[in-house]
């Protein structure tokens, strides 16, 4: 097992690179990278601890990269399988370690095994590697059961001779059969081919949903739900207690190195399971998802922290708060509607967002953020406080979602629009001048430009600098030491360490402050010895 020095994933700061939006180093409009290691010097300064980079496999990207063809190579528009090693390297001399995706419920429909099942037998070992199954009803013309996929429609296609094949998600994405020794194989060679090229951990997706149950039975429900509800204990695809074995498995190899590589479950569970992911001998960190998609409100915030930090104190594990990512809508047009929280379906779009209010409250919820005990992530562009793209045009929405939902759910593109890096004119040095971006950037990200954001001391850029410059240079911020302290209805006081406090205000008033404290960093201006709505600060009781 890993000793305490072994475990910097514990209080981490984590960067998300959705690579096809982060930075186009040839001018084709996607991302690569070539322009990953451009901005790998800004990362370093901005001071995060890691880099988890989204899908760079080749992929047809019938979901973004999510649809793997080749786990072992990279996806020709991003480069070469060289140009990975030496991302990894240059980001190990920066000091920055590196967390690669994987995608082990489903493979692309491109993958070879799939091309193979495909033209094989019904019972043959190539179709055994996934989960074909005889429909039902006449000539089984009706498929296996009556779940629905996340992104619209059943989750089984019929093939040419007949059968179904499940897919949890798109068509595009058939699930694998992880009851097939030859998956669990294949995926721990898969996990050595990349820890041995000096990969030091990997991001799971869909970690609740690889095993299911083999009988296949009907759930019932009108509409797809992301996690089992209450009254499905054993649910047929969700949260499955097999699921353990494998990452027991895992676990194994990556402590086998001399310095371990970690992993972070994406794990949607209700509460109170998400630690089962972590025991000593599973998985080392999850997603809190719980945190993402809570309303900007002190009472529900106070009880998700609480709930996240002792669920996960029972096996010993840290806790994680992330605030957006590369499928949620971003937090700062979140936090300018009325309902500031998460809704479903996939997205709460086409509800209006005061994009000011927005912003201070994405300042605010920041700070809260990075004084949590724990890891924290940081989705590419909220450090420069870019907001959702909700109007792209229909002819440019590239998301699953939107067509599998007869267009009446735009999908998640709005939310990975490329990057703006400097000038005033698209592609805001995104790409080259003259290359045309893979989505449309708004005229208006002049303003939110990496360049612009650096030139002003109280931009979003310079608010996170600075608070991940704090975070490391102050030990109270790195232990687990966390108690809250009273405060007004609407406030959240809370102390880490021996002296050091947080405090967030998102009331309707003011909250006056402690007395004598030194202002560490403040995420609006503060009004004398209070604290405006909307606010939040870090204060030092020396």
């Amino acid at each position: 097992m890993s000793n305490a020095t072994d475990a910097w994933w514990r209080s981490a700061v984590i960067y998300q690179v959705y690579i096809r939006s982060f930075a186009d180093g040839d001018g084709d409009g996607t991302g690569d990278l070539a322009g990953l290691r451009s901005r790998l010097p800004y990362l370093a300064h901005l001071g995060v601890d890691a880099v988890w980079i989204n899908p760079w496999y080749p992929s047809p990207l019938a979901d973004g990269g999510y649809d793997v063809a080749d786990y072992r190579d990279i996806h020709p528009a991003y480069g070469t399988l060289d140009e990975a090693r030496r991302t990894i390297a240059e980001a190990h001399e920066l000091g920055l370690r590196v967390i690669l995706d994987i995608v082990p419920n489903h493979t692309s429909d491109q993958h070879d095994w799939f091309q193979e099942a495909l033209a094989a037998e019904s019972g043959s070992p190539a179709r055994d590697r996934y989960v074909f199954r005889d429909g039902r009803g006449e000539d089984g013309a009706l498929p296996p059961n009556d779940w629905h996929a996340a992104f619209g429609g059943p989750t089984w296609t019929r093939t040419d001779d007949g059968q179904w094949y499940l897919h949890l998600f798109a068509p595009e994405q058939p699930d694998l059969n992880w009851d097939n020794p030859e998956v669990r194989a294949e995926f721990e060679s898969i996990l050595r081919f990349w820890f041995d090229l000096g990969v030091d951990g990997f991001r799971i997706d869909v970690a609740h949903g690889m095993v299911k149950d083999p009988a296949l039975p009907d759930l019932g429900l009108a509409e797809f739900s992301v996690l089992a509800v209450e009254g499905q204990e054993n649910h047929p695809h969700w949260d499955r207690e097999g699921i353990h074995d494998i990452f027991r498995g895992w676990r194994a190899l990556a402590d086998s190195y001399p310095a371990p590589r970690v992993f972070v479950a994406e794990a949607h569970v209700r509460p109170g399971r998400l630690g089962h992911y972590l025991r000593d001998d599973e998985l080392h960190t999850a997603f809190n998802f719980d945190f993402l998609k809570c309303p900007l409100e002190a009472g529900r915030l106070r009880e998700v922290i609480d709930r996240s930090i002792t669920d996960l104190a029972t096996v010993g594990a840290p806790a994680t708060w992330v605030l957006s990512n590369h499928d949620e809508t971003r937090h700062v047009t979140r936090y300018g509607r009325a309902y500031t929280g998460v809704r479903t379906p996939l997205r709460d779009q086409g509800h209006p967002s005061d994009r000011a209010l927005g912003t201070r409250r994405a300042r605010a919820a920041a700070l809260l953020t990075l004084a949590l005990p724990g890891g924290a992530y940081i989705y590419q562009g909220e450090e420069l406080g870019l907001y959702e793209v909700d109007d792209l045009p229909e002819e440019a929405l590239q998301d699953p979602t939107w067509e599998r939902s007869g267009h009446t759910v735009r999908g998640r593109d709005g939310c990975r629009v490329p990057l703006p890096w400097s000038g005033t004119t698209p592609p805001f040095g995104f790409g080259p001048p003259g290359s045309v971006p893979w989505l449309p950037q708004p005229a208006d990200w002049k303003s939110y430009t990496a360049e612009a954001a650096l030139a002003d001391p109280t931009s979003m850029l310079e608010l996170y600098r600075t608070a991940l410059r704090l975070r490391r240079a102050h030990p109270d911020f790195t232990g687990g030491e966390f108690r809250w302290l009273d405060a007004a209805e609407g406030v959240l006081l809370f102390e880490r360490g021996a002296g050091l406090l947080c405090a967030i205000n998102l009331s309707d008033r003011p909250f006056p402050l402690p007395e004598a404290p030194r202002v560490l960093l403040a995420s609006g201006p503060l009004d004398g010895g209070l604290l405006p709505p909307d606010t939040a600060v870090w204060l030092r009781q020396d």
